[in-house]
C-alpha cells in the first residue's frame, strides 16, 4: 500500500532549513535504502507544502519518520499528516486495475 506524508511548512520555511537539512536529507535516504521511502519533495511556486510516498503494509513508517524528522522538531513542518493513497495505475500502483 502507498500512504502520503504531507507536510504544511511554515511561511519562513526556506529560511530557515539550512542547519537541518542535513540531517533531514540523511532520514530520507535512510528511509528510502530501507524500501519505506520511494519519493519525497518540496512542491513549489509557493513552497508551502511538502509530499513523501511511502510504501508499506501500514502507515507506520511515514509516521514514525514525522516524529523523528528534524524539520518537524525544529517547527519547519505546521502540521503534518499521513494519508493512505489508493494507487491503480502504473508501475508499482498497489492496487492496479485495468
Amino acid at each position: 500500500m502507498h500512504y502520503l506524508l504531507i507536510y504544511d511548512l511554515v511561511p519562513d520555511y526556506l529560511e530557515r532549513r539550512g542547519v537541518y537539512r542535513e540531517a533531514h536529507l540523511k532520514l530520507a535516504w535512510a528511509a528510502a535504502e530501507r524500501g519505506e521511502l520511494q519519493l519525497a519533495g518540496a512542491l513549489t511556486e509557493p513552497v508551502d507544502t511538502a509530499v513523501l510516498l511511502f510504501e508499506g503494509d501500514s502507515p507506520a513508517a511515514a509516521e514514525a519518520f514525522a516524529r523523528a524528522d528534524p524539520y518537524v522538531l525544529a517547527g519547519l513542518v505546521a502540521v503534518w499528516r499521513v494519508r493512505q493513497w489508493m494507487t491503480v495505475a502504473g508501475e508499482g500502483a498497489a492496487n492496479p486495475m485495468r
